[in-house]
């Protein structure tokens, strides 16, 4: 083992274990990967933040797919067809944790997605 790696042994609700694994299998990364770096935007010596700030806080399609707890593909395709606000640049998605979040609690209308012309969704 690396000498700047230690062993953490932690018990998940099935739920979330069951969304790692979900994410492992969409993203062919390693839990450990994974793990480090959804803590290494919450954690700091000595300090922890849960709440998430002022909501312009980006996620890939494949963070916004874990979220939601949803597979990326049918996240893809709803955000195509203008169902999940999000943006589209080139092939790649991006999305706001808090318009997901707010889209979810029903609290406001998607926004379009930006789609390229002549694309059927």
């Amino acid at each position: 083992m690396p000498e700047d790696r230690v062993p953490l042994f932690v018990r998940l609700p099935r739920e979330q274990a069951a969304a790692l694994d979900r994410l492992v299998d969409s993203t062919g990364r390693r839990k450990q990967h994974l793990v480090s770096e959804l803590l290494a935007d919450q954690l700091a010596v000595g300090h922890i933040e849960l709440a998430h700030g002022d909501g312009e806080e980006v996620l890939t399609l494949e963070e916004a797919a874990a979220l939601l707890r949803l597979p990326a593909q049918t996240l893809r395709t709803s955000a195509r067809a203008g169902d999940l606000p999000g943006r589209a640049f080139g092939e790649q998605w991006r999305f706001s944790r808090t318009a997901l979040l707010a889209w979810l609690a029903g609290e406001e209308a998607p926004q379009p997605a930006n789609r390229h012309e002549g694309e059927d969704g």
